[in-house]
Protein backbone atom coordinates (compact mmCIF):
# COMPACT_ATOMS: atom_id res chain seq x y z
CA UNK A 1 0.00 0.00 0.00
CA UNK A 2 1.41 3.10 -0.91
CA UNK A 3 1.74 6.03 2.02
CA UNK A 4 -0.13 9.32 0.94
CA UNK A 5 2.42 12.14 0.13
CA UNK A 6 3.19 14.72 2.37
CA UNK A 7 3.16 18.41 1.65
CA UNK A 8 3.54 21.22 4.11
CA UNK A 9 2.55 25.10 4.38
CA UNK A 10 5.37 27.32 5.81
CA UNK A 11 3.15 30.03 7.32
CA UNK A 12 5.75 33.29 7.84
CA UNK A 13 3.96 34.85 10.75
CA UNK A 14 6.64 36.43 12.65
CA UNK A 15 6.69 39.68 10.66
CA UNK A 16 6.55 43.34 12.90
CA UNK A 17 3.68 44.77 11.10
CA UNK A 18 4.99 48.39 11.68
CA UNK A 19 3.17 49.94 8.80
CA UNK A 20 0.10 48.68 9.99
CA UNK A 21 0.23 49.68 13.20
CA UNK A 22 -0.55 46.37 15.36
CA UNK A 23 -0.55 42.58 15.19
CA UNK A 24 -2.37 42.00 12.16
CA UNK A 25 -1.39 38.38 11.83
CA UNK A 26 -3.96 38.01 14.34
CA UNK A 27 -6.48 40.69 13.53
CA UNK A 28 -9.78 39.38 12.44
CA UNK A 29 -11.73 40.07 9.26
CA UNK A 30 -13.90 37.25 8.19
CA UNK A 31 -17.34 37.33 9.42
CA UNK A 32 -16.79 35.34 12.34
CA UNK A 33 -13.66 36.74 13.41
CA UNK A 34 -11.41 34.98 11.25
CA UNK A 35 -7.89 35.75 10.37
CA UNK A 36 -6.37 36.45 7.00
CA UNK A 37 -3.83 33.25 8.21
CA UNK A 38 -7.86 31.16 8.16
CA UNK A 39 -8.73 31.22 5.27
CA UNK A 40 -4.90 30.24 3.57
CA UNK A 41 -4.78 27.59 6.26
CA UNK A 42 -8.43 26.27 5.28
CA UNK A 43 -8.19 26.48 1.66
CA UNK A 44 -4.61 24.46 2.23
CA UNK A 45 -6.32 21.77 3.69
CA UNK A 46 -8.86 21.35 1.21
CA UNK A 47 -6.27 21.64 -1.52
CA UNK A 48 -4.41 18.85 -0.20
CA UNK A 49 -1.46 20.06 2.31
CA UNK A 50 -1.21 17.65 5.77
CA UNK A 51 1.34 19.78 7.82
CA UNK A 52 1.35 23.29 8.71
CA UNK A 53 4.43 25.60 9.86
CA UNK A 54 4.02 28.30 11.47
CA UNK A 55 7.11 30.69 11.51
CA UNK A 56 6.42 33.17 14.73
CA UNK A 57 7.93 35.48 17.08
CA UNK A 58 8.42 34.37 20.65
CA UNK A 59 6.66 36.91 21.92
CA UNK A 60 3.29 36.13 20.14
CA UNK A 61 4.21 31.97 20.07
CA UNK A 62 1.80 31.00 23.13
CA UNK A 63 -1.02 33.36 21.35
CA UNK A 64 -0.72 31.83 17.83
CA UNK A 65 -1.03 28.36 19.36
CA UNK A 66 -4.27 28.96 21.21
CA UNK A 67 -5.51 30.23 18.25
CA UNK A 68 -4.81 27.55 15.71
CA UNK A 69 -3.69 24.61 17.10
CA UNK A 70 -7.68 24.05 18.34
CA UNK A 71 -8.70 24.67 14.67
CA UNK A 72 -6.25 22.51 13.08
CA UNK A 73 -6.67 19.64 15.68
CA UNK A 74 -7.07 16.46 14.00
CA UNK A 75 -7.22 17.97 10.32
CA UNK A 76 -2.91 18.22 10.06
CA UNK A 77 -0.12 18.19 11.60
CA UNK A 78 1.20 21.27 13.23
CA UNK A 79 4.58 22.63 14.15
CA UNK A 80 5.89 26.10 15.66
CA UNK A 81 9.36 27.45 14.58
CA UNK A 82 10.42 30.69 16.17
CA UNK A 83 12.23 32.91 14.08
CA UNK A 84 14.74 35.87 16.02
CA UNK A 85 17.43 37.98 15.86
CA UNK A 86 20.51 35.65 16.18
CA UNK A 87 18.88 32.32 14.35
CA UNK A 88 21.40 31.07 12.20
CA UNK A 89 23.47 33.91 12.68
CA UNK A 90 26.79 33.25 14.26
CA UNK A 91 28.07 35.58 17.53
CA UNK A 92 30.51 37.40 15.39
CA UNK A 93 27.96 38.53 13.10
CA UNK A 94 25.42 39.52 15.65
CA UNK A 95 24.02 43.40 16.02
CA UNK A 96 23.35 45.06 18.86
CA UNK A 97 21.73 47.83 16.47
CA UNK A 98 19.26 45.50 14.67
CA UNK A 99 15.27 45.36 15.92
CA UNK A 100 14.05 42.75 13.59
CA UNK A 101 14.98 39.52 12.25
CA UNK A 102 16.82 39.17 9.05
CA UNK A 103 13.71 38.89 6.12
CA UNK A 104 12.10 36.11 4.38
CA UNK A 105 14.57 33.55 3.29
CA UNK A 106 15.86 34.14 6.79
CA UNK A 107 12.05 33.21 8.01
CA UNK A 108 12.23 30.09 5.80
CA UNK A 109 15.39 29.00 7.16
CA UNK A 110 14.14 28.63 10.68
CA UNK A 111 12.07 25.91 9.52
CA UNK A 112 14.92 24.07 7.68
CA UNK A 113 14.94 21.35 10.82
CA UNK A 114 11.21 20.38 10.70
CA UNK A 115 10.78 20.13 7.02
CA UNK A 116 11.58 17.01 4.95
CA UNK A 117 8.83 17.21 2.44
CA UNK A 118 7.80 19.56 -0.65
CA UNK A 119 6.34 22.86 0.85
CA UNK A 120 4.29 26.09 0.09
CA UNK A 121 6.01 29.57 1.64
CA UNK A 122 3.36 32.15 2.09
CA UNK A 123 2.84 35.16 4.21
CA UNK A 124 -0.04 35.47 6.95
CA UNK A 125 -1.53 38.70 6.19
CA UNK A 126 -2.03 37.82 2.72
CA UNK A 127 -5.01 36.06 1.29
CA UNK A 128 -4.42 33.80 -1.75
CA UNK A 129 -7.43 31.63 -2.95
CA UNK A 130 -8.02 28.33 -3.20
CA UNK A 131 -6.69 28.25 -6.73
CA UNK A 132 -3.12 28.80 -5.85
CA UNK A 133 -3.53 26.36 -3.51
CA UNK A 134 -4.35 24.03 -5.22
CA UNK A 135 -1.60 24.64 -8.29
CA UNK A 136 1.35 24.43 -6.40
CA UNK A 137 -0.07 20.72 -5.06
CA UNK A 138 -1.03 19.98 -8.70
CA UNK A 139 2.84 21.16 -9.44
CA UNK A 140 4.09 18.43 -6.67
CA UNK A 141 2.71 15.78 -7.94
CA UNK A 142 3.72 15.98 -11.14
CA UNK A 143 7.13 17.87 -11.26
CA UNK A 144 10.63 17.05 -9.93
CA UNK A 145 12.68 17.78 -7.34
CA UNK A 146 14.93 19.82 -9.26
CA UNK A 147 12.03 22.10 -9.77
CA UNK A 148 10.51 24.43 -7.98
CA UNK A 149 7.41 27.06 -8.59
CA UNK A 150 6.48 30.57 -7.80
CA UNK A 151 2.32 31.44 -7.92
CA UNK A 152 2.48 34.38 -10.25
CA UNK A 153 0.17 37.67 -9.86
CA UNK A 154 -0.10 40.37 -11.91
CA UNK A 155 1.69 43.62 -10.87
CA UNK A 156 -1.13 46.19 -11.20
CA UNK A 157 -3.68 43.59 -9.12
CA UNK A 158 -1.56 43.85 -6.34
CA UNK A 159 -0.82 47.75 -5.00
CA UNK A 160 -2.44 49.48 -2.26
CA UNK A 161 -4.33 52.54 -3.08
CA UNK A 162 -2.84 53.81 0.66
CA UNK A 163 0.83 53.66 0.55
CA UNK A 164 4.09 51.86 -0.67
CA UNK A 165 4.45 48.59 -1.38
CA UNK A 166 7.33 45.69 -1.46
CA UNK A 167 6.58 43.16 -4.13
CA UNK A 168 9.15 40.70 -6.29
CA UNK A 169 9.10 41.64 -9.74
CA UNK A 170 9.53 38.35 -12.33
CA UNK A 171 10.84 38.19 -15.63
CA UNK A 172 10.13 34.53 -17.28
CA UNK A 173 11.41 32.76 -20.26
CA UNK A 174 9.35 31.52 -23.49
CA UNK A 175 9.08 28.62 -21.49
CA UNK A 176 7.05 29.98 -18.85
CA UNK A 177 9.90 29.73 -16.65
CA UNK A 178 11.28 32.43 -14.28
CA UNK A 179 15.08 34.15 -15.31
CA UNK A 180 14.73 36.49 -12.58
CA UNK A 181 12.76 38.60 -9.82
CA UNK A 182 13.68 41.65 -8.09
CA UNK A 183 12.44 42.82 -4.69
CA UNK A 184 11.19 46.23 -5.40
CA UNK A 185 10.79 47.74 -1.98
CA UNK A 186 9.01 50.78 -2.55
CA UNK A 187 5.98 51.33 -5.62
CA UNK A 188 3.50 53.48 -5.48
CA UNK A 189 0.53 54.41 -8.46
CA UNK A 190 1.40 57.98 -9.23
CA UNK A 191 -0.23 59.80 -12.09
CA UNK A 192 -1.85 56.47 -13.58
CA UNK A 193 1.78 54.71 -13.76
CA UNK A 194 3.28 52.06 -11.37
CA UNK A 195 6.19 53.44 -9.93
CA UNK A 196 8.88 51.88 -7.99
CA UNK A 197 10.88 54.65 -5.82
CA UNK A 198 15.11 53.97 -6.47
CA UNK A 199 18.02 55.70 -5.33
CA UNK A 200 19.00 56.21 -8.81
CA UNK A 201 15.49 57.76 -9.57
CA UNK A 202 11.89 56.52 -10.29
CA UNK A 203 11.42 53.55 -12.47
CA UNK A 204 8.48 52.98 -14.16
CA UNK A 205 6.72 49.26 -14.42
CA UNK A 206 4.59 47.24 -16.49
CA UNK A 207 1.57 47.22 -14.96
CA UNK A 208 1.28 43.18 -16.38
CA UNK A 209 5.05 42.22 -14.78
CA UNK A 210 4.71 38.72 -13.46
CA UNK A 211 4.81 39.72 -9.68
CA UNK A 212 5.40 37.04 -6.14
CA UNK A 213 3.43 37.83 -3.62
CA UNK A 214 5.49 35.60 -1.71
CA UNK A 215 3.84 31.89 -2.56
CA UNK A 216 6.24 29.56 -3.06
CA UNK A 217 6.90 25.96 -3.91
CA UNK A 218 9.70 24.62 -2.84
CA UNK A 219 11.95 21.25 -2.12
CA UNK A 220 13.70 20.93 0.81
CA UNK A 221 16.90 21.15 -1.75
CA UNK A 222 16.23 25.06 -1.15
CA UNK A 223 17.36 24.46 2.60
CA UNK A 224 21.18 24.27 2.05
CA UNK A 225 21.44 26.73 -0.54
CA UNK A 226 19.91 29.09 1.50
CA UNK A 227 21.83 28.46 4.61
CA UNK A 228 25.63 29.09 2.29
CA UNK A 229 23.75 31.76 1.06
CA UNK A 230 22.68 33.38 4.51
CA UNK A 231 25.93 32.74 5.90
CA UNK A 232 27.63 35.35 2.72
CA UNK A 233 24.88 37.66 3.21
CA UNK A 234 25.84 38.20 7.27
CA UNK A 235 29.39 38.47 6.33
CA UNK A 236 28.37 41.63 3.81
CA UNK A 237 25.50 42.43 5.17
CA UNK A 238 25.98 42.24 9.12
CA UNK A 239 26.79 45.84 10.17
CA UNK A 240 23.58 47.32 8.55
CA UNK A 241 21.08 47.02 10.57
CA UNK A 242 18.37 47.48 8.49
CA UNK A 243 19.42 44.89 5.38
CA UNK A 244 17.02 41.82 4.81
CA UNK A 245 17.72 38.73 3.14
CA UNK A 246 14.91 37.81 1.40
CA UNK A 247 13.44 34.61 -1.09
CA UNK A 248 14.32 36.25 -4.04
CA UNK A 249 17.96 36.54 -3.42
CA UNK A 250 18.07 32.99 -3.08
CA UNK A 251 15.76 32.05 -5.93
CA UNK A 252 18.00 34.63 -8.09
CA UNK A 253 21.30 32.62 -6.78
CA UNK A 254 19.71 29.34 -7.35
CA UNK A 255 18.42 29.80 -11.00
CA UNK A 256 22.01 32.52 -11.64
CA UNK A 257 24.01 28.47 -10.53
CA UNK A 258 21.95 26.06 -12.47
CA UNK A 259 21.09 24.80 -9.18
CA UNK A 260 17.31 24.94 -9.79
CA UNK A 261 14.34 26.12 -12.17
CA UNK A 262 11.30 28.02 -11.16
CA UNK A 263 8.13 27.22 -12.91
CA UNK A 264 5.90 30.28 -12.79
CA UNK A 265 2.18 29.45 -12.03
CA UNK A 266 -1.09 30.33 -13.27
CA UNK A 267 -2.92 29.97 -9.67
CA UNK A 268 -2.66 33.87 -8.83
CA UNK A 269 -6.26 34.94 -9.87
CA UNK A 270 -7.44 35.96 -6.50
CA UNK A 271 -5.04 37.98 -3.81
CA UNK A 272 -5.39 40.76 -1.53
CA UNK A 273 -3.83 41.84 1.63
CA UNK A 274 -2.88 44.40 4.19
CA UNK A 275 -0.23 47.01 4.28
CA UNK A 276 -1.78 49.59 5.97
CA UNK A 277 -4.57 50.18 8.59
CA UNK A 278 -7.24 51.46 6.12
CA UNK A 279 -6.83 48.03 3.82
CA UNK A 280 -8.29 46.29 7.04
CA UNK A 281 -12.29 47.57 6.09
CA UNK A 282 -11.26 46.72 2.09
CA UNK A 283 -10.72 42.99 2.93
CA UNK A 284 -13.13 42.89 5.40
CA UNK A 285 -15.60 43.38 2.62
CA UNK A 286 -13.56 41.19 0.18
CA UNK A 287 -13.94 38.33 2.37
CA UNK A 288 -17.82 39.14 2.57
CA UNK A 289 -18.30 39.12 -1.00
CA UNK A 290 -16.74 35.24 -0.98
CA UNK A 291 -18.52 34.21 1.70
CA UNK A 292 -21.92 35.45 0.29
CA UNK A 293 -20.74 33.76 -3.40
CA UNK A 294 -20.63 30.59 -1.29
CA UNK A 295 -17.07 30.10 -1.56
CA UNK A 296 -16.50 30.17 2.40
CA UNK A 297 -18.55 29.27 4.64
CA UNK A 298 -19.69 32.24 7.31
CA UNK A 299 -17.69 30.13 9.92
CA UNK A 300 -15.05 28.08 8.93
CA UNK A 301 -13.72 26.36 11.85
Amino acid sequence: MTSKKQFTLLVLAAGIGSRYGGIKQIDGFGPSGETIMDYSLFDALRAGFTKIVFIVREEIRQTMEEMFLPRLQGKADVVFAVQSLDTFVPTQYTNPERTKPWGTSHAMLCAKDVINEPFAVINADDFYGLDAFAATIDFFNSDTAGTHAMVGYTLKNVLSDYGSVSRGCGERNDQGFLKSVLERTTIVKENGKIISKEKEGDVELNPDTPTSMNFWGFHPSIMPIAETMFNDFLKNNHQNPKAEFFIPLVVNEMIRSNQGSVKILSGGSTWFGVTYKEDKEIVSDKIKQLVNAGKYPSKLW
